[in-house]
């Protein structure tokens, strides 16, 4: 760590000196133009780096399925505006899953192609995207997804479950978006001006993603169970429909205290939220004894989906302890 002294030159300006090495290895020199990005007591500096794209390079080669799938969805989230992945020829069911790959992430389009690369980009303006909406978004589409699984597994209704999870992909797109918005605020202040979010309250949302990205991973998990199960018996479907009640509950008491812009308000219902993931657990036992009287693979299949609930509900819970977090008083 460095100090300055605060100079005041003129009777009325405050001026300070840069580090010489910060300034020669970010291009800062005399007539250079630097940003200010005051956050509360303390004040951060960058250089002004204009319009220009963050652009990135990764060699793909030997990169297939999921694998460069990943690649792809690392380098999106990284913050790279422009993607250029490139190997000495790029097979068919590359360009393949790369196509498939951009079409999982907002805003990443193709944008040019030869044998030997393809170029994408990030099309959208990071002022036009609302981490907010995102998230609130993702809560509509994680606990529909939800309650839907729990329907198509009590109504033995497959063509429902195959929707629940095709809505996956909708949920892990919008997890993305939040995912590289993140990050992007916390390597570059200006991007935090853009989307309107301070560093502590984007971790905030990143995280409540996270768990309702995880809800809807496991109402995925509930509707491939039900594909493979028939209508439970009806006294073991009312002790699930009660369970996921409850699980739903903590989730939308924890949504509604992170969203509350009343500190005391978000603190309310947080706590509540929290007091309610015991109710999740009271279920989860009542009907796991139940599953005893069934036959053992049936038994077997159907305590996966009580552990999936559950582990909403413990999702729910972790939610409500970010927003703890957000409504507390910051030192």
């Amino acid at each position: 760590m460095e100090t300055r002294k605060v100079q005041v030159t003129g009777g009325s300006t405050y001026t300070v000196s840069l580090p010489k090495e910060w300034a020669t290895e970010n291009g800062v020199s005399g007539g250079s133009v630097v940003e200010f990005h005051p956050e509360e007591d303390a004040l951060l500096l960058t250089p002004q780096r204009g319009d220009e794209k963050v652009e990135g390079t990764l060699d793909i080669t030997g990169l297939e399925g999921d694998g460069l799938t990943r690649a792809v969805m690392t380098m999106y989230v990284s913050g790279f505006d422009v993607i250029t992945l490139e190997t000495p020829r790029i097979t068919a069911d590359q360009r393949r899953t790369i196509r498939d790959a951009a079409g999982g992430l907002v805003g990443l389009e193709v944008i040019s192609e030869t044998s030997e690369h393809v170029k994408l980009q990030d099309l959208l303006d990071s002022s036009e995207l609302s981490v907010h909406n995102a998230v609130t978004r993702m809560r509509l589409v994680a606990t529909t997804m939800l309650a839907d699984a729990v329907s198509a597994l009590v109504e033995d209704d497959d063509d429902l479950a195959a929707d629940v999870i095709q809505r996956d992909n909708d949920v892990n797109r919008l997890y993305y978006m939040v995912s590289r918005v993140f990050r992007s605020v916390l390597r570059d202040p200006s991007t935090a001006a853009e989307v309107d979010l301070d560093r502590e309250t984007a971790f905030d949302y990143h995280s409540c993603a996270r768990q309702l990205e995880r809800v809807a991973d496991h109402a995925s998990k509930i509707a491939e169970n039900a594909q493979e199960l028939s209508a439970p018996p009806e006294a073991i479907a009312d002790d699930i429909r009660r369970l996921h009640e409850a699980a739903v509950s903590v989730i939308e008491q924890a949504m509604n205290a992170m969203l509350s812009e009343e500190p005391d308000e978000a603190t309310g219902l947080a706590n509540d939220a929290r007091a309610s993931v015991d109710a999740v657990d009271e279920r989860v036992r009542e009907t796991d004894a139940h599953l005893l009287e069934l036959e053992p693979q049936e038994a077997q299949l159907l305590g996966l989906v009580v552990d999936s609930l559950s582990r909403a509900g413990d999702y729910g819970g972790n939610i409500a302890e970010t927003a703890l977090q957000k409504a507390a008083p910051r030192p």
